[in-house]
């Protein structure tokens, strides 16, 4: 496997590290709760968008420091907008969200959230859309908007397609919390550890990630997401083709023959 360089950006809100092709991404603002401010928000941007072109990487792990994931966006930058450019400059900021959450599963690499403590409102929907998630086991996730005035309405894009309409629609109206077995029961994270095992629990399943075929993971994700919202034909249709053009690639053809020679593959990719 190759190694990870990860370029030293000046960040200031998140750190950004990376080794033996993992990528780890880190929201470094506890005394803030981790709010997803414009100007942290653009910080994430930058990181996702320099790992997608970083084919040294080929998983990034997203965590935070503190007690809190992330308490979703900034009240008090929300509360100091105002004048007449008030809907231009909130549109601003949720498309910038937009943009991040578009980002994560836009990358060829698959993006783990480990999440320790407390993910709500945007900081669940950033939960919701990395393409897996690990929690340990106090971590707890709301949708509390309603609660302030301001519905999750955003976060509920990501959310509804993590975990079904109805238990969306629960969170969302409640805006109550759930704890991680009830999140990992309704699918918003693949499993729950102990608080002590998480790093190493996320950075495991990372690993083995790391071990398959980047080309092909790429394939794969980009597939997933394109075919996850169309009706059954269509939807064929779309992964035929990709199927056919997977399997004339040489790392699917080194795969194969791996197999068959019972010997492990070696990855041009």
């Amino acid at each position: 496997m190759n190694g990870t360089q990860v370029a030293q950006e000046p960040y200031e809100f998140l750190t950004v590290e990376g080794g033996d092709g993992i990528a780890t991404i880190t929201l470094a603002h506890p005394e803030k709760r981790n709010a997803l401010s414009v100007a942290t928000m653009r910080e994430l941007l930058r990181a996702f968008e320099h790992i997608g072109n970083d084919r040294t990487i080929r998983v990034a792990i997203l965590r935070a420091l503190g007690q809190v994931f992330s308490s979703g966006h900034d009240l008090r930058e929300l509360l100091s907008v105002e004048g007449e450019t008030a809907h231009d400059q909130y549109l601003e900021i949720f498309e910038t969200c937009v943009r991040v959450m578009t980002a994560i599963q836009s990358i060829p690499q698959p993006v783990i959230a480990e999440v320790a403590g407390v993910a709500t409102a945007a900081g669940c929907q950033l939960v919701a859309s990395c393409d897996l998630a690990v929690a340990s086991a106090d971590a707890r996730f709301a949708t509390p908007g309603v609660k302030i005035g301001l519905f999750c309405t955003t976060p509920m894009v990501a959310l509804t397609r993590a975990i079904g309409r109805k238990r969306a629609m629960e969170m969302l109206l409640l805006g109550d919390f759930i704890d991680a077995r009830t999140a990992e029961k309704w699918g918003l994270v693949n499993r729950v550890v102990p608080a002590e095992d998480l790093a190493a629990e996320t950075l495991a399943l990372a690993r083995k990630i790391a071990q398959a075929s980047a080309a092909t993971v790429a394939l794969g994700k980009a597939a997933f997401y394109e075919q996850i919202e169309l009706d059954q034909p269509s939807a064929y249709a779309v992964t035929k083709e990709i199927m056919s053009a997977n399997a004339e690639a040489a790392d699917a053809r080194e795969g194969m023959s791996a197999f068959l020679e019972r010997r492990n593959p070696t990855w041009k990719q």
